[in-house]
């Protein structure tokens, strides 16, 4: 790192603690993502505190620390709008799975009942980083194996000590043995964790759509909504798929169960009547654009033009790193395609003119359209003065991004991790110079390392030990969905 950067550096870090601390981003192209604000070109943003102050051209402010963007984007930072984090050590451990099933043995079966909450921080904190680095400042955590109190706790303080904004989205285990804290210890984490709105942590209840893949006790119900509404959070509904869970919705929407405050992930396959009811009652979706496509989710479609049919933008989201990839760049990519293969599929041979999705658009459902999906789209998701400071500074003129002629299109198709100079969450910066601030990687290798040899050790010792009811009930799923 030159020196330089290094004395900038030393300026934002000693200046965090002063909340009318003053940082100026000059000359870069400001990709703001808000609608009555556009894409200016030369341009400045000031950051006052933690909130964006002003966008412009020509802006000065005395005692600010400024630094110079000139041939980079300035861009707000990504949202994922649904990580499984807690898995991040076991990343790409089943690269070739190919159905729900597989992940379900492989994943939570036989491994999730052997993680220790240690295990949890390591791997949520884990993620968590990896998004930072890639520009995502903003995480769903669908943690779904909290079999203690202490593994909420281990992977809520893996969020907070990485510092990104995230949504601790708290779910039990599907399988194994567990102290049945679920879903009555969330008051406690409110308390403990989330005692205010205006924090970079905010909690929501998680729960499945159906039944049928690990019973009724993890499904959406009258009592589950009850425990959200007493608590105020929102909830973040998985496994949103196909007629099971079409009919689900439709009969959340006669039982006044459905709202804003519902976050559907997947939404694959479902029936036009779940889709009028999502619509009718504001219930955000979230896209897994390579889970559905590559592991082959229901129809392996990601619902983009039924999400777009029903006036829904939805957000996108990760998933799981077991088996696919851990950035935001590829969820863009892998939609985009998708959708205009799928459009131009639609109408081949014929006189009409396919509908398709433009850079624009992905780039929207990872930013502005992904925080609104998570109900968070006050505070980020894009360069607004008033907003929080969520951005990320991208290198216009490296090599796989110069020259650069419209600046969304590069941020979509063209720039990668690498590109990232610097992320910011909240006025503070969590990436410089292309590195992640704060962190000491030797540190974090090692417990990563440990940890999946303490879980190997474990897997070993604990072999063909795999419950009846939950070999049961992955088979019935796979025939559910052979059905």
């Amino acid at each position: 790192m030159t020196e330089h950067l290094l004395v900038t550096l030393k300026a934002l870090t000693a200046a965090e603690r002063d909340p009318d601390r003053l940082v100026l981003l000059t000359g870069g192209t400001v990709v703001t993502m808000d609608p009555s604000l556009g894409t200016v070109e030369r341009a400045d943003v000031l950051l006052r505190g933690d909130r964006i102050a002003e966008v412009g051209r020509g802006l000065t402010a005395a005692n600010a620390v400024v630094i110079d963007v000139s041939g980079s984007i300035v861009a707000p930072g990504f949202v994922d709008t649904h990580r499984h984090a807690w898995q991040a050590q076991m990343r790409r451990t089943i690269p070739d799975v190919d159905d729900l099933v597989g992940y379900l043995q492989s994943t939570l079966v036989r491994v999730a009942p052997l993680y220790e909450p240690h295990d949890m921080y390591v791997g949520t904190r884990l993620a968590a980083l990896t998004a930072l680095d890639g520009g995502i400042t903003t995480m769903l955590d669908f943690s779904h194996n909290s079999r203690t109190r202490e593994h909420s706790d281990a992977a809520i303080t893996g969020l907070l000590d990485a510092g990104i904004r995230g949504v601790h989205a708290s779910m039990s285990p599907h399988f194994g043995d567990w102290d049945q804290q679920w879903p009555h210890d969330l008051a406690r984490l409110r308390s403990a964790y989330f005692s205010t709105d205006d924090q970079l942590l905010t909690l929501r209840l998680a729960a499945l759509a159906t039944p049928e893949i690990a019973g009724a006790r993890l499904a959406y119900d009258h009592d589950l909504a009850r425990v959200a509404a007493d608590l105020d959070i929102g909830v973040s509904l998985d496994a949103v798929f196909g007629a099971v869970a079409s009919e689900a919705i439709v009969r959340w929407e006669r039982d006044g169960l459905l709202g804003p405050h519902i976050e559907s992930i997947h939404s694959t396959a479902l029936s036009a009547d779940a889709w009028s009811a999502m619509r009718d009652t504001g219930v955000t979706v979230s896209l897994a654009p390579t889970s559905d496509t590559q592991i082959g989710l229901e129809d392996a479609v990601p619902p983009v033009d039924e999400a777009l049919e029903h006036g829904i933008r939805p957000g996108l989201s990760v998933d799981v790193e077991v088996a696919l990839a851990s950035d935001m760049f590829t969820q863009m990519r892998t939609l985009l395609a998708v959708q205009r293969m799928r459009a131009v599929h639609a109408v081949y041979g014929t006189d009409d003119e396919p509908v398709r999705i433009t850079t624009r658009d992905v780039l929207d459902f990872a930013t502005l359209s992904g925080a609104r999906t998570l109900r968070l789209d006050d505070a980020t998701g894009s360069i607004t003065p008033g907003k929080h400071a969520d951005l990320i500074v991208v290198d216009a003129e490296g090599l796989n991004t110069m020259p650069l002629h419209d600046p969304i299109g590069t941020l979509v198709l063209g720039a990668d991790r690498g590109n990232i100079t610097s992320v910011w969450v909240a006025g503070r910066v969590r990436k410089w110079a292309g590195r992640l601030v704060g962190v000491d990687l030797d540190d974090l290798r090692a417990q990563v390392h440990d940890s999946v040899d303490s879980i190997a050790e474990r897997l070993t010792r604990d072999h063909g030990r795999m419950g009846a009811s939950a070999h049961d009930r992955t088979k019935h799923v796979r025939s559910r969905r052979r059905t």
